[in-house]
């Protein structure tokens, strides 16, 4: 989920998304993310790592279901699911490139699901005020990262898809880098402490939740780093 793009997936990074929604199977050029998996996706539409993919794009109803129960149960569920879905979005990754089962169609999904549910995250933690007494007197303070981290997002889905339609020094401009890793493993550490801090019995959650926002901040100047980073890359290859 992250997955910044997919921290953990490797041969299905969100690099590799574009591609799949601009080429034919047997037409997608080659990248070394997928070469480092095996000589070619699995035709097979419903691999074990794309049920695990399709399992993270339905949690997301479920989710924001829970997170508007007021009681101890809706906070640990709420919790409980986007933290599985983190761990799925590891564990479908590392399927895939341990059996070999990588497939087009879950290199295109993967990234959309880690994107479905971030998004989601961030949106419902928008809607209810942080319960800290200081904090509660900034009402932005949760909007103005996930602006960030949305836009960001966004954006660089974009770039990918413009590159994927160029040529292969352009994709290779924007594969994933370690920068967009550390953001990614922020950002989750940051929403899972944002999640489960909701329950105002946790003692000393002031402290945690403040933590929380901090990490939250750093995953967004991340994003925009990581985005300036693309950019100039993009930049050397277009006119160097």
């Amino acid at each position: 989920m992250g997955s910044e793009d997919g921290t953990k997936r490797g041969c299905f990074s969100d690099d590799n998304d574009q591609r799949t929604r601009l080429f034919a199977p047997d037409q997608i050029p080659p990248s070394p993310s997928m070469q480092h998996c095996s000589d070619k996706p699995t035709d097979k539409l419903l691999t074990l790592p794309t049920v695990l993919t399709l399992g993270r794009v339905a949690a997301v109803p479920l989710l924001i279901s829970t997170f508007y129960v007021n009681s101890w149960w809706g906070t640990t569920a709420t919790t409980s699911i986007f933290i599985a879905a983190a761990i799925t979005d590891w564990l479908d990754g590392y399927l895939a490139r341990k059996m070999r089962l990588g497939s087009v169609f879950g290199a295109f999904l993967d990234p959309v699901a880690d994107k479905l549910m971030v998004a989601a995250t961030l949106v419902l933690l928008c809607t209810r005020p942080l319960e800290v007494n200081v904090l509660e007197q900034v009402p932005w303070l949760m909007t103005v990262p996930s602006i960030a981290i949305i836009g960001r997002e966004i954006t660089m889905s974009a770039v990918r898809e413009w590159a994927a339609s160029q040529n292969s020094k352009l994709l290779e401009a924007v594969a994933v880098n370690n920068l967009g890793k550390w953001k990614t493993a922020m950002q989750m550490t940051a929403l899972t402490i944002l999640l489960a801090t909701r329950d105002s019995s946790l003692g000393g959650s002031d402290a945690i939740v403040a933590s929380g926002v901090v990490l939250l901040y750093i995953s967004a100047g991340l994003a925009i780093w990581s985005l300036i980073v693309y950019m100039g890359k993009i930049w050397k290859v277009l006119f160097r």
